[in-house]
């Protein structure tokens, strides 16, 4: 969703914040703006609708200087993407100022109200509601900024971040927080807020995330945290390991490639620690969720959204496969909608990048009235899902920025398939032999994906085959069929191509109708030798490939290394290393990313933000 940056204490403002904000534009791109406040309690504000550079030429062409102040980046939901509607929104008497990420859904309640009180509204937003209000109350009951803050967001329904100042207070940022995150970042005479950690990690690795419905007010000498009701709060600081380069492009062209690069590495690091290779025995961290517990578990729900929902998937075969337990996956957006049935036996795993997600948070808080054990997948430690969980499977595949998911992907796989050892060895259903088997496979999956990476040239210039067609066709089978249905998403997300992802077994009921020679169907048949139930789904993969062939479709067809079957009826291949059948997916899955990196680089779309899409969706 949106972006929020401000800053308080003795440094330049102005280039702190869009630097901030630069840092955060995956969040939003709408449109951008600042607000900042000068020593003599003179307010500026600049804004410009599009991209961050849009902001920064108003800023060159018009400067601005303060002490301290806010910024925005914005992805549009009340209003259109103008500079009109564009933050930082200002109260009726222009001294009250606020950036806000979220959905106010009672605005139109408030609006009407501070109508007939003399409010005057020039835009479109929910937003400058909230800045009336706060600046109603400051001004009409001669409140203090913090009080009329106070008193305003208690009539708020929604979810929603903020961060607002005032000319009458100077040196003040008072940030709230009531769904999306909130970063208070800790200085030495300096205090920093913001809704992701990239954009102040250059200044500072001692953080704290602001709790639901907490207030932060923020000064140049000090934080101070209550709730709504004015009750202080004691924050849990942490400090931030990884290194800020790892939110930099490193020399790629796009985050998108560096990230898909980085995946080795995010994998060894999602595993380090908590496996034996010796043993296979898997030891889970941040867990308050006992043996007695999990062996309690009657039968498994998964709700995520997007590229977090085909992980899923994967890990449902994972689970079942392994630990011999029933799971169903949920669009965690469907999930609290459709009266799941749960009791104290369900648990529920909850798979989420940035651990904000509004919807997976939803579904969490829903099975926790049935009394269901939560367990999270993910890769933000302290984010809000991580909080309310009783278990927590970090991945630590280290700062994701590109829109389009990769390597948060194929880390919450490794995630998950973690659990799944660990849960069927606490069933008796793996022995220690078949434990060792796992583990050892699972530890040369880097390498293997390493040696995919070798090859991207190939796939690059398989692109040039594709980058013009208007539709894709993906199909697996299995534990495949997830990979279809990613790399049909990864395609679309950032190429804007329209992809479908399909089971392979439901061709004959409809998709078949679809197949000309004009469309490519990329087909995921990889196989485990010795595997019998593998082999099968293998032959009947294989006899799809063959029917898409007698339509004279285009087949691109993902392999395990020395095929002699499916390569010969194929028109392009793309081999991985062989595998266990459910690791399978974790490489196949890397060359369907690059072929949809670049395909899109060859259309000339921007492949870290594509249009209409944000990195965190932080709102229903």
């Amino acid at each position: 969703m949106c972006g929020i940056v401000g800053y308080v204490g003795n440094k330049q403002v102005v280039p702190l914040i869009i630097d901030g904000l630069r840092k955060l534009e995956y969040r939003g791109y709408d449109s951008a703006g600042i607000a900042v406040v000068d020593d003599e309690h003179r307010l500026s504000l600049r804004r410009a609708e599009g991209k961050l550079r849009n902001l920064e030429e108003c800023i060159r062409l018009n400067p601005l200087d303060g002490n301290y102040g806010i910024g925005h980046t914005r992805w549009a939901t009340h209003g259109r993407p103008t500079e009109e509607n564009a933050h930082p929104h200002r109260d009726q008497s222009g001294r009250v100022v606020v950036v806000h990420n979220g959905i106010i859904e009672n605005y139109l309640q408030l609006k009407e109200r501070l109508a007939a009180n003399g409010s005057e509204f020039k835009t479109e937003t929910d937003t400058e509601v909230v800045a009336h209000l706060i600046g109603f109350y400051k001004d009409r009951e001669n409140l203090s900024l913090e009080e009329a803050v106070r008193k305003a967001v208690k009539e708020l329904r929604g979810i929603f971040a903020l961060s607002i100042i005032s000319v009458d207070e100077p040196d003040t940022i008072i940030a709230v927080r009531e769904g999306p995150p909130v970063v208070i970042g800790l200085g030495d005479g300096e205090f920093f807020v913001a809704s992701d950690i990239p954009a102040i990690l250059q200044h500072t690795r001692d953080v704290f995330y602001l709790g639901e419905k907490e207030i932060a007010v923020l000064t140049k000498d000090s934080v101070r945290v209550t709730d709504y009701d004015g009750n202080v709060v004691e924050p849990k600081q942490q400090r931030i390991t990884w290194d800020p380069i790892m939110a930099e492009k490193g020399g790629f062209k796009h985050f998108m490639l560096k990230e898909i690069y980085e995946q080795p590495r995010a994998l060894r690091d999602t595993v380090r620690g908590r496996l034996s290779i010796d043993t296979g025995k898997v030891y889970l961290d941040q867990m308050d969720i006992s043996e007695e517990d999990f062996l309690g578990v009657t039968s498994i729900k998964i709700a995520a959204c997007g590229t977090s929902w085909h992980a899923g998937i994967a890990g449902k075969y994972m689970i079942e496969e392994l630990a011999r337990l029933s799971v169903e996956v949920d669009y965690a957006s469907e999930f609290r909608y459709r009266n799941p049935v749960l009791d104290e036996n369900t648990l529920l795993i909850v798979i989420s990048q940035s651990g904000e997600t509004a919807d997976t948070i939803a579904a969490l808080r829903e099975a926790k009235k049935y009394g269901c054990k939560v367990l999270a997948v993910c890769n933000v430690h302290g984010s809000m899902i991580t909080r309310e969980s009783d278990g927590t499977i970090l991945t630590h595949a280290g700062p994701e920025i590109g829109v389009a998911s990769t390597k948060a992907f194929t880390s919450q796989m490794i995630a998950i398939y973690l659990f799944a050892l660990y849960l069927g060895q606490l069933r008796g259903k793996i022995d220690a032999p078949q434990a060792k088997f796992h583990a050892q496979r699972l530890a040369e999956l880097p390498l293997k994906i390493e040696q995919l990476l070798n090859d991207a040239d190939s796939i690059e210039e398989l692109s040039r085959e594709f980058f013009r067609v208007q539709d894709f066709l993906y199909l697996g089978r299995g534990i495949n069929f997830p990979v279809a249905l990613e790399g049909a998403l990864k395609l679309k997300e950032i190429s804007y191509i329209h992809a479908e992802g399909y089971p392979a077994g439901e061709m004959k009921h409809g998709p078949n109708a679809l197949i000309d020679e004009k469309l490519p169907v990329v087909i995921v048949n990889t196989r485990e030798d010795g595997n019998a139930a593998s082999e099968l789904r293998y032959e009947k993969t294989h006899s799809n490939i063959v029917e898409v062939k007698s339509r004279d479709g285009i087949i691109l067809s993902i392999l395990t290394e020395g095929d002699q079957m499916s390569s010969k009826v194929s028109n392009h291949i793309i081999e991985i290393p062989e595998t266990s059948d459910l690791l399978a997916p974790i490489l196949s899955i890397v060359p369907l990313q690059l072929l949809a990196y670049y395909i899109a680089v060859r259309r000339g779309c921007d492949v870290d933000q594509p249009r209409n899409l944000a990195k965190s969706v932080t709102v229903e």
